[in-house]
This record gives C-alpha cells, sequence and structure tokens, in this order.
C-alpha cells in the first residue's frame, strides 16, 4: 500500500512521461476530506487527453492502487481518476480555465513536482 504522497509522485511521473502540461499538485488534506491530493493538468487534445488517463491508471494498476472510479472518459475536455487519497484531473485548455479548480481550492498548499519531472 502506497502512501498518498507516494500516489501523487507517481501520478506525476506518468503524467510528464506522456507530455503533460502544466502539472501541478494541490495539498488538500488540510482543507477537504474528499482526498490528501489532487493533481492537475492540461492535455492539448482528445487523443492526449485519452493516453493520459491510460497511462495514470496503468502504471497506479500496475502498483496495486488502481482507480476506485473514473468520470468522463468518454466525453469531452475533463477527466476525473479517483484514487482515494490522489484525485487526479485532467482537462483540455479550455475546461481548465471555466472550471479554475487552482483558484477553488486556493486555500490548498501547492507541492513543488520540479524534482519528479523530467527535462524540459
Amino acid at each position: 500500500m502506497m502512501t498518498p504522497t507516494q500516489v501523487a509522485e507517481k501520478v506525476v511521473q506518468a503524467l510528464d512521461s506522456k507530455k503533460a502540461v502544466d502539472i501541478q499538485v494541490l495539498h488538500t488534506g488540510k482543507i477537504t476530506s474528499i482526498a490528501d491530493y489532487f493533481v492537475i493538468c492540461t492535455a492539448n487534445s482528445m487523443t492526449q487527453l485519452k493516453a493520459l488517463s491510460e497511462e495514470v491508471d496503468r502504471v497506479l494498476s500496475e502498483a496495486d492502487e488502481p482507480p476506485l472510479r473514473r468520470e468522463g472518459y468518454r466525453t469531452s475536455g475533463w477527466t476525473l481518476l479517483d484514487f482515494g487519497c490522489v484525485v487526479v484531473h485532467l482537462f483540455l485548455d479550455e475546461m481548465r480555465k471555466f472550471y479554475n479548480l487552482e483558484h477553488l481550492w486556493g486555500d490548498a498548499e501547492k507541492i513543488d513536482i520540479s524534482s519528479l519531472l523530467g527535462p524540459q
């Protein structure tokens, strides 16, 4: 069983491996019981959105942490993967701007993930 921090780190690395844009991690555990972390990123296309979702699902399932729930997989613009302690929000750019989760959860601590990302 992985810790919430380890799950979030694996998610970030999986997203980075598929070239997700503007990956953000918010530590929400102190302000809500929904999840310890929100991981938010942008995809450049529906094809990439699907690839990001599948990669996160694959990597975490191989680590015996399959998602508890998936939302929006076949709909346009936003996919959510719920791992219990970590909720992953995958957006197309216009949907990310519309929902603006970073502002909505503005009281959450933003985590520095630079050490988890590959060379840019």
